[in-house]
């Protein structure tokens, strides 16, 4: 895992919604983008690394179905996660 204690609890506190919030869906989606920065770095160094490409797809996957949530719930709060992680909007 690639993120260690002090940076999930930092992006936690960024996007949680209270105190001690971890499994709102923009903190959820803070993390995932965060493993999704990392992995793409460790593939830009082992490209021949197929099972954290097969791990990377499947972060790219939840994320987007927590993004449609999010989306579909509050769509401010989407406007303001996206620009703030700086994901592309289709």
């Amino acid at each position: 895992m690639a993120l260690d204690l002090a940076q999930k609890q930092g992006i936690i506190q960024d996007f949680g919604r209270k105190d001690g919030d971890t499994g709102s869906s923009e903190v959820q989606v803070a993390l995932i983008s965060a493993r999704i920065k990392y992995l793409t770095e460790h593939l830009k160094i082992n490209k021949k690394d197929h099972s954290s490409r097969l791990g990377l797809l499947k972060l790219v996957g939840k994320r987007k179905r927590l993004l449609r949530y999010m989306k579909k719930r509050d769509y401010t709060k989407y406007k303001e996660v996206i620009a703030t992680l700086s994901i592309r909007d289709k």
